[in-house]
């Protein structure tokens, strides 16, 4: 109970770091029934990731723990129906920034490693997925990692078949003036990454697909033991992975990306403890 009480006091002083009014009271009205302010919205959804648990049990599961409440000035918790209407009014653009900083927290050398994996979609309805084109059963999820912190810099997510390549360049330009090194396996061997590495004086240590002696020659002279640390990226995708798995509990395309980025900011600031 104590260690979950420390990470809720985590994700309050986060959420009141981003926002622009932190000394706004919890809520609105003294009865505890109005507007939460905004940074209860993203502290409490942040501790909703953590809890793990479907949302109709998490109103049970916190009113248990007053606590746990009391860290946010609270005492009942939200029901779950606010819960969601959080998850769609705290914005992309919100939780990127919010990234960012508890990747800075945990401190970036420079070097990072990017690599995918699928996390599995499987809540959405049949009919949902029909409606939205929902072609794929994984959401394809791309992390740029720090191979010394393991923290997670950046983070793109996909819904359709995408070339690594492409989303490697789009990843790369948000963080290019942080990169000394950028380590990435042969999926993202693309002349217009390296070309773009190298502009912004960052070593691209990609291996090429061998497709001619050349291409041999450019992958035997790469250094083993800095390329090697890209597998770090794996090992965070263990760790995100670990609780609950690989499923989503969102529904919708865009629950899911939002979801995931809660998943990769408590994971950062796991890392910034440790």
């Amino acid at each position: 109970m104590e260690r979950l009480r420390q990470r809720a006091k985590k994700y309050r002083e986060l959420a009141k770091e981003h926002v622009e009014d932190p000394d706004a009271p919890a809520v609105a009205d003294e009865d505890g029934d109005g507007e939460h302010a905004e940074w209860n919205k993203i502290a409490l959804l942040l501790l909703r990731e953590d809890i793990g648990k479907p949302l109709r049990h998490l109103e049970d599961y916190l009113n248990e723990m007053p606590g746990i409440l009391d860290v946010f000035g609270l005492e009942k918790s939200p029901d779950h129906t606010s819960f969601c209407n959080w998850e769609k009014e705290i914005s992309m653009r919100t939780l990127r920034s919010l990234l960012r900083r508890t990747a800075e927290q945990a401190g970036f050398s420079g070097t990072g490693a990017i690599d995918a994996s699928g996390f599995q979609r499987g809540q959405a309805s049949h009919h949902y997925r029909k409606r939205a084109d929902y072609s794929f059963q994984a959401m394809k999820t791309t992390v740029l990692v720090d191979t010394e912190s393991l923290v997670i810099r950046d983070v793109h997510f996909t819904t359709k078949k995408a070339y690594d390549g492409h989303i490697g360049l789009q990843v790369f330009r948000r963080n290019a003036g942080d990169l000394r090194e950028l380590l990435a396996d042969k999926m993202y061997s693309w002349k217009e990454l390296r070309e773009k590495c190298r502009k912004e004086a960052t070593r691209p240590v990609i291996k090429h697909c061998e497709q001619s002696p050349l291409q041999k020659a450019h992958n035997a002279r790469i250094d083993d033991d800095l390329y090697n640390q890209r597998s770090m990226s794996e090992t965070v995708f263990s760790m995100l992975k670990a609780d609950d798995g690989e499923n989503l509990h969102t529904r919708t395309w865009h629950g899911q990306f939002r979801e995931l980025t809660r998943k990769c900011i408590i994971h950062n600031l796991s890392r910034a403890v440790g």
